[in-house]
């Protein structure tokens, strides 16, 4: 598998997770905007070169890259302004976004380790 398609199932494994909790705002892969695609990209690369990554650490990771392109916290997600209410330290999430990076965590690692 490339990073590419471990992000896609990484992706796709948020979405329905988030559908679970009533969010339905998490578009498919194949109507993800580019930033978003690169974004779970990147997150693959990082459990990629760091195996022992924990999902405190996918998370900082993954604040560090939103607030290098100028995203804040808000407390709704939109693209347009660049808010999201989990632009926030890892221990400030409420657990089912905690969640959020265990799962992607975990799917990248059990697709590293089936292929």
């Amino acid at each position: 598998m490339t990073n590419e398609n471990i992000a896609q199932v990484c992706h796709e494994t948020n979405r329905a997770y988030c559908q679970v909790l009533g969010d339905f705002s998490q578009p498919s892969w194949a109507d993800a905007a580019l930033w978003q695609k690169d974004s779970a990209i990147h997150g693959v690369e990082a459990v990629l070169a760091n195996p022992s990554q924990t999902p405190r650490q996918s998370h900082e990771g993954w604040l560090a890259e939103k607030q290098a392109t100028g995203w804040v916290y808000g407390s709704q997600k939109d693209p347009w302004a660049k808010t999201h209410p989990c632009v926030v330290p890892y221990d400030v999430l409420p657990l089912e976004q905690r969640v959020k990076d265990r799962l992607f965590v975990a799917v990248v690692r059990a697709l590293v380790d089936e292929v």
